[in-house]
């Protein structure tokens, strides 16, 4: 189970789709970093690269390693 980011403190907007947001879930699914986010919703709005150095970048890395500090990853039942 993702851990519940958004009830914590993290210094980030936790919004869905964002780049916390997406950095945390590639870390859940074990997919490689590809700092990206969404303007709106998930997969149903633009999808942005974020620029290497821009707060949107240092946003998603800091939920990929949020989320690698934690260890909560998907169980594929592998």
């Amino acid at each position: 189970m993702l851990i519940n980011y958004t009830e914590q403190d993290v210094g980030y907007d936790q919004r869905h789709g964002g780049p916390f947001d997406r950095g945390a879930a590639d870390s859940y699914y074990n997919r490689l970093r590809r700092p990206h986010f969404f303007t709106g919703a998930t997969y149903t709005s633009k999808e942005i690269i974020a620029k290497p150095g821009t707060p949107e970048w240092f946003a998603y890395n800091a939920g990929y390693d949020w989320n690698e500090r934690h260890g909560d990853k998907k169980d594929w039942g592998v």
